[in-house]
């Protein structure tokens, strides 16, 4: 949804909310794709704050379907999202800011883009089904939260090769 933002400039009275969702179904993080559960609801407040400023706030939250670190069962993750920009007009004598053409242009403000960049900013760094998740045996591949195996997942230590080579060679019998 594109917001115009020339009414604001121009008027110093006005403010106003924008009520928001994200329309997109997937969310693409230019890795993977993450099917959307719950699209959320933002209440996005635009107000002028000075002459040739606008600030534009709100938040929400939004439910995306991603796969377990662990044991890859799908997991409903909400992932906040917190809005927070000051927009300088277009054409003032002011540097640009970075943060900000992501999604704005001109006097246009492309509201998916602006929660597309926060959901990147807010993806967490590991999603667990539980805090206690066993994963995958690393040998047969069964998930170990519902079945145990019962594989030998022994790995020995490759610094203590050197040690059990002297151990195999004194171990000879006679």
């Amino acid at each position: 949804m594109l917001v115009n933002l020339t009414d604001y400039y121009k008027n110093r009275e006005k403010s106003g909310c924008v009520r928001l969702e994200y329309s997109k179904d997937v969310f693409d993080d230019g890795i993977t794709s993450y099917p959307v559960t719950d699209n959320g609801g933002f209440d996005l407040n635009i107000s002028l704050v000075s002459k040739s400023e606008v600030r534009i706030n709100g938040q929400g939250s939004i439910k995306i379907k991603m796969p377990c670190d662990r044991c890859l069962k799908d997991v409903d993750v909400e992932i906040p999202v917190n809005i927070d920009y000051a927009i300088i007009e277009p054409g003032e004598d002011v540097e640009d800011d970075p943060d900000t053409d992501e999604f704005v242009d001109g006097y246009e403000l492309d509201t998916d883009k602006l929660i597309h960049y926060e959901l990147i900013m807010g993806l967490p760094m590991k999603v667990l089904c539980k805090d206690d998740c066993k994963g995958l045996c690393p040998v047969c591949g069964r998930d170990r939260n519902t079945y145990d195996c019962g594989c030998d997942t022994f790995v020995p230590d490759p610094r203590m090769a050197a040690i059990q080579d002297i151990f195999n060679a004194n171990n000879k019998e006679v």
